[in-house]
């Protein structure tokens, strides 16, 4: 039986990039996407979404924009990466998606598409809690369908990626941006696994790696991944910023487990300054989360390539609507 799985993305490159991966999984039923408008401007994100869904063939799959707001913006250089994703000729290609775009806003879109699945639903997610949250107060009941959520989320023993004056450094952004709704869902004792910057600190994107996409590059996919994480050539290096595989890594937890070493900890959330959103290790073992705390990168790295090594879906499924 194929896993289900419900992707809660924010719109980055990174999001969109795990997006295709997902679509590259035969063991995976893609069940909705919901765009969270935090690391992105939303409909740019929805688009390319949508793209990439119609060039994998999935266009039976439904995607909604939500419309929740979180407390700290993203820098709104990083919110407009999209829009250099639908500039690339493999997505300028396709006139108009045919991938559904609901009419709902994306809690309402959650809570239906999670009530209507006939078995338990992974929960990937890649940005900020928000959108599942608020689904979870409006109805509390689709926690039952949740099997897991996987989120790409904290700083626990590292420091953090937030960057502002008001800040001490300490949390992770995909917290920092609604802290009070991270400190929510970690109390919920929910099966949640956490994907830290304390694993993700361990796979930058690099030129090692791009340079063996780059010799693959005969398979579509492949060469959609590989100018994906080219537009972001302009963060490697960095003055204190490199680009990592933040949500690539969370959705490899997905597809690829048994690559991952995880442990038990009791976390709570900062909801207050000069370190909001912080995610902190407690001293007692009640509600424990469980948290990713390593990955065998070699096969981490050549599971990438091995997903990586195909082609769009046929012509024939998305001829209708190419210019």
């Amino acid at each position: 039986m194929k896993q289900i799985v419900f992707f809660d993305h924010d719109g980055g490159v990174d999001d969109l990039l795990s997006l295709l991966l997902l679509l590259t999984m035969p063991e995976t039923k893609l069940a909705g996407v919901v765009v969270t408008p935090a690391d992105c401007y939303p409909s740019y994100a929805a688009e390319a979404s949508r793209k990439f869904m119609d060039l994998m063939g999935r266009t039976d799959t439904p995607l909604a924009i939500s419309a929740v707001r979180g407390v700290n913006a993203f820098p709104d250089i990083w919110r407009a990466q999209p829009q250099i994703i639908n500039a690339l000729p493999q997505l300028l290609a396709i006139d108009e998606p045919t991938t559904p775009l609901s009419s709902s806003d994306g809690v309402d879109f959650t809570v239906e598409i999670l009530n209507n699945t006939n078995q338990p639903v992974t929960y990937l997610m890649t940005g900020p809690c928000t959108t599942l949250v608020d689904a979870l107060k409006k109805d509390p009941s689709i926690a039952g369908k949740i099997k897991e959520i996987v989120w790409m989320a904290g700083a626990i023993h590292v420091p953090g990626n937030v960057r502002t004056y008001t800040h001490n450094g300490s949390a992770e952004w995909n917290v920092y941006w609604d802290a009070p709704s991270a400190y929510w869902l970690l109390k919920q004792n929910l099966p949640l696994t956490l994907i830290p910057l304390d694993v993700t600190n361990h796979v930058p994107v690099g030129m090692p790696f791009l340079k063996q996409l780059a010799r693959q590059s005969q398979y579509e996919v492949s060469q959609l991944a590989s100018v994906c994480w080219a537009t972001t050539i302009n963060s490697i290096p960095g003055y204190d910023y490199l680009y990592h595989m933040w949500d690539v890594l969370a959705t490899v937890v997905v597809g690829k487990r048994d690559i991952f070493a995880m442990q038990q900890m009791a976390l709570k959330v900062a909801t207050e300054p000069p370190n909001e959103g912080e995610t902190i290790e407690k001293l007692q073992t009640d509600g424990a989360t469980t948290v990713v705390v390593s990955v065998q990168l070699p096969l981490f790295y050549d599971y990438l390539l091995n997903q990586f090594r195909q082609n769009f879906a046929p012509a024939l499924l998305r001829g209708s609507h190419l210019v």
